[in-house]
């Protein structure tokens, strides 16, 4: 009973159809000009296609004349019909040319808009959604695009008016007949054709839907590389993925023989009717009725209707099968961000850098509570640290100062505006993170250097990388600067692509700076170097420390101590020693572990 509620309510797929066809439209409207003057070219080279079986009949039916002036007009006649093929291939070409801006542009904005789209959706769809599957639905929908126009364009719409100019001149010129079985084929042969079709499109998007989450395992696995090596998986992985692929298999070799079955029906539907046609110009050439150029005349037009006729089988399965794509790719489209800016959005103002959490409360999902009535201020030039075990909410602190994802109660102020009234752009233009995991580019260290800030000279970029306490190893590298890191930064260690974090986050001169677990991957000698760095670019800033590791944050002006979602201390490091509360066993805690495992 629920399946059938959900079936009703379910959009129909053909109102899904020309809902997607629609969208298109504001894709193509910069070239409208272009596309007019392409579909002119359509229509004059199918007058000129045309054109040719007429002037073949007028050339036969010369030749069986005995008359005088035989030799001259058969000439002018095959004058006329080289011109005209020449012509429809030279109108077809130009067609071509002229849709081609039309046809690419329209791709590259659609492919720019979902690309857009995509980085304004909000972080939880970017958790939740496989890298691997949104890629291979991106790449199917934005060549959709091209499908349809290239099928409508060279395929439909000239079969449309060539068949148009056919049954008029069949209709003028010959026995109704003629029309009447020439149109009753093709209803037959397209009603076959769209029945058998749609029957097989689950099948197309069953393979669909396999091909994406065969694609996204693959995706998955490839970027957990060392994973699966360190537990050896590799034969999981291949498992996983050939089973997915096994179901892909069957149903493509069904969608392979119901294909065939098609196929074998279209030609024989077209056999039937060519055949009933030239029975019936025979037998009006016998009785007198007709001429041998009007049996040319009838067969040419039949084979020039009936061939591009039987490519209509695949020209429909490939429209039905982009359409589905497409719907991917629109469906992306109407999904709205979870956060957005409002109408009255305006710029950050930031003039002192002062950071309030005001009662907030926050849940990832509204079963499970992550933060209660948490309420603090960091003031300007402040240096505040937030301690606690894993799991406490320490990092949500930074999303929710981000904006990645709104407050459930409260709200966060930066110098008195609720970040929620301000835009994003400005918001997270006006602060610096230090991500606790630090991904890179599978680009140059000096693209991810400069990344911070695009606009920054070179001198900027150095500067930067010699606070961070990297530029002389950056520097010692065979390629210096312009070494690849490889995927995700495979190439670098942990540390190194931390000291680029922290570089890039130093050339954005931020008012307002973030470092969340900032030199977790770090050696302790590197760390104590950094640390002291990071305590002098922190010296005019607004800072926020999330840590686990306290001895990073012994020298910060105020810490919170956070348990199961609330602030359970707050203080400097000396008096939450003294208080003897969760700090202290923290610090006794994690010293005890350090003396263990030694310097």
């Amino acid at each position: 009973m629920v399946q059938r509620r959900q079936a009703l309510t379910r959009p129909h797929p053909d109102r899904r159809d020309w809902h997607n066809l629609r969208g298109m439209i504001p894709f193509l409207w910069e070239y409208r000009g272009r596309a007019l003057f392409a579909l002119l070219c359509l229509v004059l080279a199918k007058i000129a296609n045309v054109g040719v079986p007429m002037v073949l009949k007028e050339i036969v039916d010369k030749l069986e004349d005995t008359g005088q002036g035989v030799l001259v007009l058969p000439v002018a006649l095959l004058v006329a019909y080289g011109v005209l093929r020449l012509s429809s291939s030279l109108f077809n070409e130009l067609r071509d040319v002229v849709f081609a801006r039309v046809r690419y542009h329209a791709m590259r904005r659609l492919s720019t808009r979902v690309m857009s789209h995509l980085h304004k959706l909000s972080l939880r769809f970017h958790l939740e959604r496989q890298t691997g599957a949104i890629s291979r639905d991106l790449e199917r929908g934005t060549r959709s695009v091209s499908s349809i126009l290239n099928y409508m364009v060279f395929s439909i719409l000239p079969m449309l008016v060539e068949f148009s100019l056919v049954a008029t001149i069949l209709l003028h010129d010959y026995d109704p007949l003629f029309a009447l079985v020439t149109f009753s084929t093709v209803v037959v042969y397209i009603g076959f054709t769209f029945a058998v079709t749609e029957w097989r499109m689950d099948y197309r998007h069953a393979m669909n839907r396999l091909e994406s989450e065969a694609n996204a395992q693959a995706f998955d696995s490839l970027i957990n590389y060392e994973t699966v090596k360190y537990f050896g998986n590799e034969q999981l992985e291949l498992e996983r993925f050939d089973n997915t692929l096994s179901q892909w298999e069957g149903t493509a070799v069904k969608s392979q023989t119901s294909m065939s079955l098609l196929n074998f029906g279209q030609g024989s539907i077209i056999a039937v009717g060519v055949t009933l046609v030239m029975l019936l110009a025979s037998q009006g050439v016998v009785r007198g009725e007709m001429s041998i150029g009007d049996l040319v005349l009838v067969n040419a037009f039949m084979l020039q209707l009936f061939i591009p006729l039987n490519f209509l089988g695949v020209v429909y399965r490939q429209i039905k099968y982009s359409l589905a794509d497409m719907d991917l790719i629109f469906k992306l489209l109407e999904r709205s961000p979870e956060i957005q800016d409002t109408e009255s959005a305006g710029p950050l103002r930031q003039a002192r850098g002062e950071v309030r959490f005001e009662q907030v409360d926050f849940a990832y999902q509204a079963d499970r509570q992550i933060l209660f009535q948490v309420d603090f201020t960091i003031h300007p030039g402040e240096k505040l640290a937030v301690v606690g075990h894993s799991g406490a909410g320490k990092s949500t602190l930074s999303k929710l100062l981000f904006r990645f994802y709104d407050v459930s109660a409260g709200r966060i102020l930066i110098d008195g505006q609720d970040i929620r009234e301000v835009t994003q752009e400005s918001l997270r233009g006006g602060i610096g993170i230090v991500p606790q995991d630090t991904v890179l580019f599978n680009n140059t260290i000096y693209y991810n250097l400069v990344y911070g800030r695009p606009g920054a000279n070179r001198e900027e970029v150095e500067s930067a990388a010699g606070v961070a306490c990297i530029r002389e190893f950056i520097e010692g590298l065979p390629q210096g600067y312009e070494t690849l890191v490889g995927e995700r930064g495979l190439k670098l260690s942990g540390g190194e692509k931390q000291r680029i974090a922290i570089a890039r986050a130093i050339l954005k001169r931020p008012r307002i700076l973030v470092f969340d677990e900032a030199t977790s991957s770090l050696d302790t000698k590197t760390e104590q170097a950094i640390q002291a760095t990071l305590g002098e670019v922190a010296e005019n800033h607004t800072t926020l420390v999330i840590a686990h590791r306290l001895s990073t944050v012994v020298d910060a002006d105020r810490i919170l101590v956070m348990d199961k979602g609330r602030i359970a201390e707050q203080g400097t490091h000396q008096q939450l020693l003294e208080s003897g509360g969760i700090y202290r066993n923290m610090w006794q805690l994690q010293q005890e572990q350090s003396a263990e495992t030694g310097p």
